[in-house]
């Protein structure tokens, strides 16, 4: 074939340039005079010849590629229908509007019988949406279920005829994944999730009771737990006295919560003499590739769950954490032994590292600056620089911090913008912060960056958000206010504390404010450390002085409170849309005035605050104010917590909080 074609290409070339050579030829004839005309005449007719057999080929040499692309075109044509016909998967051709023109035998089998030809495909296949088939423009793909078989159906619109600008198919391949899902499910259903078992409060529950009783407690907690497992195929073992370990399939987690982990509430209802109530917390590890994946998951929900004050289940897999239960108060610890082990660690990280640097939560509260102010009398008493890093604060604040300037030289350097602290923070320098473990809430969340050693100290439940890379963590939800944890550490951190009045009374605030005059989460450690305070010179009046608000402020928490609408028999919300100074604290008191309110048991106040819209929640403990509002991004403590928005307004921001209720409601019943 390539022979032949290089000898026509060949003999058309040599025709062109013959024809040519005999017109030249023809025209030399001519010159030579009369007696050559006949034979220039007879030339110039071999010339016009040769043209008309060009003309003559060339025509046939073009129809003959004519025919062959036909040919090409038929044998095109019959493949793919041939192709189409006999495509191994099912295959279905229809119009726009759903109306199926074709399909092949692969897909009649499918349908067994029923005919779908000029019939819309939804009559036939209930589960196939038509117009999500419509809004996939760059490539179909959906699943389907028919006769209980699962489908992974594909497609493409095509333009069956480019003449015609309106006519369209669309193809649809269907591939049964029945099977390949079936195998997908049980492997997933008998993958091992990890689960640990933990009593919140062994020790202080044992203590509480009669010797001839203990032994029953534990016996009906390792009853309530197996029966909890039930029919569960795992492994239980008792790790220690307080502790379990549980490894079962994932298929069965799924029970586990529709049962919302009634074990919680089985244990803390034992009675038997004991005067503490039990508690458990649950750690889940689910979603890992590996069993040692789970374990690791399960501790860290262990600790969340820990850290969030016990008595709740924590489901972590490998992106989120899912919280169960939480519905008692935290039970205050009676050892102080983790503060003086923490004590210690702190002053070998500050006497290891150049200076400190400490670091509360942004719009500092008098908790959040009066624990960084205690804490810089303990690293001064080390000998160490140290500062505070304090941006925008309140009135209140704000009047300490002015007196903590002019109460001495060595005061006037302690306080440092965000910005200035930049410049300070290396990685000689400890950096501590206080009153939040959240990055984002951080006066400035570029130093965790920065700072060679990280100390958290913080009494707030503990959400998915967290500091990592710390070198120390104390962390206790159970405590009323990290000023009363910082008050404890000092006792421990030096030997000879030397706090001023000024200093003192710092601190003190900070547990009147959180405490709410020492009303909520107050107990014996709470008062130990007021009492701590109280020997340093406190003057409770000059505290009680410090919240003094003038009659601005006043007249706002009054039309705030004035403002508030029961949205349940019990739960008050109130809406402010106008401007005031100290939005925050005015929220705040609102709030917790509207729990004096008669029948209040949860209370929410809204405002706005510069870009940003507050919420500040309170309750009497029949509510889980942190849970409502950790479900809108912000977190705190079971009776008090708060919430921020940006590019929100105030009434949109109501409608999510009324969602965030009705959803807590519906889960907790």
């Amino acid at each position: 074939m390539k022979k032949n074609k290089w000898y026509l290409n060949n003999l058309y070339r040599a025709i062109s340039v013959a024809q040519w050579c005999v017109l030249v030829c023809a025209f030399l004839t001519f010159l030579t005079g009369p007696e050559q005309l006949w034979l220039a005449i007879a030339e110039t007719v071999l010339f016009l010849v040769l043209i008309l057999l060009n003309v003559l080929e060339r025509k046939r040499r073009d129809l003959d590629v004519k025919e062959y692309m036909q040919t090409l075109n038929d044998h095109m044509d019959t493949a793919t229908k041939d192709s189409l016909v006999n495509f191994p998967f099912p295959m279905v051709v229809a119009h726009l509007d759903g109306r199926v023109s074709w399909y092949n035998q692969s897909f009649a089998k499918i349908i067994s019988g029923e005919s779908l030809f000029e019939r819309h495909i939804s009559d036939i296949i209930e589960d196939l949406n038509w117009s999500d088939v419509l809004r996939m423009q760059e490539g179909i793909s959906l699943t389907v279920v028919y006769r209980q078989h699962q489908y992974s159906v594909m497609g493409n619109i095509i333009k069956p005829d480019p003449k015609r600008d309106n006519e369209y198919l669309i193809l649809l391949y269907w591939l049964d994944e029945t099977e390949l899902n079936t195998i997908k499910k049980k492997y997933l259903d008998e993958k091992t999730d990890v689960c640990v078992i933990l009593i919140d409060n062994y020790d202080d529950v044992m203590n509480s009771m009669e010797e001839s009783t203990k032994p029953q407690m534990s016996s009906l907690i390792a009853k309530y737990i197996h029966e909890w497992i039930g029919d569960a195929k795992g492994i239980l073992k008792k790790l220690e006295r307080d502790r379990y370990i549980f490894l079962f399939e994932h298929k069965d987690l799924d029970r586990f919560i529709e049962q919302k982990f009634e074990l919680l509430d089985r244990v803390r209802e034992i009675s038997i003499g004991n005067k503490t109530p039990a508690t458990i917390s649950i750690g889940i590890g689910t979603g890992g590739e590996s069993i040692a994946q789970n374990d690791e998951y399960s501790r860290m929900a262990l600790d969340m769950a820990l850290g969030r004050g016990g008595d709740q289940a924590v489901i972590r897999d490998d992106s989120q954490f899912r919280f169960y239960g939480g519905k008692t108060k935290e039970h205050e610890k009676s050892t102080r032994v983790k503060s003086r082990v923490v004590a210690y660690a702190l002053r070998q990280l500050i006497m290891s590292e150049e200076n400190v640097v400490i670091m509360g939560h942004k719009s500092p509260d008098m908790d959040s600056m009066g624990a960084a102010i205690g804490l810089s009398r303990g690293v001064k008493n080390r000998g160490k620089p140290v500062y505070i890093v304090c941006g925008e604060c309140s009135h209140t604040v704000s009047k300490v911090v002015q007196a903590m300037k002019d109460s001495s030289e060595e005061n006037k350097g302690l306080f440092i913008t965000p910005e200035e602290a930049n410049q300070i923070v290396g990685e000689n320098t400890v950096l501590v912060v206080v009153d939040t473990h959240r990055p984002s809430l951080t006066e400035n969340p570029e130093l965790l960056k920065k700072a060679g050693e990280i100390v958290l100290i913080d009494h707030h439940r503990r959400s998915t958000e967290f500091i990592e890379n710390c070198s120390l963590v104390y962390h206790e939800p159970y405590a009323s206010s990290t000023s009363e944890m910082v008050a404890e550490l000092l006792q421990y951190l030096d030997n000879k504390v030397a706090l001023t009045k000024l200093e003192a009374e710092a601190m003190y605030a900070g547990i009147y404010m959180d405490t709410k005059n020492f009303t909520f989460k107050t107990g014996v450690r709470t008062f130990d450390a007021a009492s701590f305070l109280r020997k340093h010179g406190v003057d409770t009046v000059a505290v009680k002085k410090m919240f003094q608000s003038d009659l601005a402020h006043y007249n706002s928490r009054a039309h705030i409170v004035g403002n508030a609408e029961f949205v349940r028999d019990d739960i008050a919300v109130a809406v402010n849309t106008e401007p005031v100074s100290d939005a925050p604290i005015v929220a705040a008191q609102a709030a917790d005035e509207l729990l004096g309110i008669e029948g209040v048991e949860a209370s929410f106040v809204i405002t706005q605050s510069g870009d940003a819209v507050l919420i500040s929640g309170r309750s009497w403990g029949g509510y889980n104010v942190q849970v409502i509002l950790e479900k809108l991004g912000g977190g705190g403590h079971m009776t008090v917590a708060g919430a921020q928005f940006y590019d929100s307004t105030v009434q949109e921001v109501r409608e999510r909080l009324l969602s965030a209720i009705d959803e807590y409601i519906s889960e907790r019943e």
